[in-house]
């Protein structure tokens, strides 16, 4: 089990293959479809993204409501495929991390490469169990989309698999 702190740094990157078991603690977003698209169209525009995502990790995640207490509700991945015609673009601006379940793109998987990226998966099903690795959350933009609006997670030992590396190993073609 490799535990790597967040931001993700080059080494930390090149250091990962697929298959590894990782426990991540830091600072990640949020985003899911929806979010995606209007980043997409932003840049389409020649807008800048309301939020950073150079050297970021994003966690495709729409979290159910928190209960009274809670930070957040139960927080499981989406299927990362609905993102995948916007991740070439983010990748080249520079986001260095993803968080989903299921398969990739080829056109994702070789942008994560040209960049120097990698995809982990979390765990289907587990929801509640990921929800507490989340410790602290605040809401960046789009808050019109509900629990779809873009985040800040703090995260403690968020448990994921290195699904696709960046080199291009991935768990899903062996």
């Amino acid at each position: 089990m490799k535990k790597i702190n967040l931001p993700l740094k080059k080494e930390d990157i090149e250091a990962l293959h697929a298959g590894d078991s990782v426990l991540l603690t830091g600072w990640l977003i949020t985003g899911r479809d929806a979010a995606h698209k209007r980043f997409y169209e932003a840049l389409q525009k020649g807008e800048p993204l309301p939020v950073n995502i150079k050297d970021e990790t994003i966690y495709y995640v729409g979290p159910a409501p928190a209960k009274p207490g809670h930070i957040t509700g139960p927080a499981g991945p989406t299927s990362s495929y609905r993102m995948d015609k916007y991740t070439p673009a983010l990748l080249d601006l520079g986001l260095k991390g993803m968080i989903g379940k299921g398969t990739r793109s080829p056109e994702v998987v070789g942008a994560m490469v040209k960049n120097g990226a990698v995809y982990f998966a979390a765990v289907g099903g587990a929801a509640a169990l990921i929800a507490k690795a989340i410790k602290k959350e605040e809401i960046l933009c789009y808050e019109d989309l509900g629990t779809e609006a873009v985040r800040r997670y703090y995260v403690e030992e968020f448990p994921c698999i290195v699904a696709i590396d960046s080199f291009g190993g991935n768990v899903y073609e062996r």
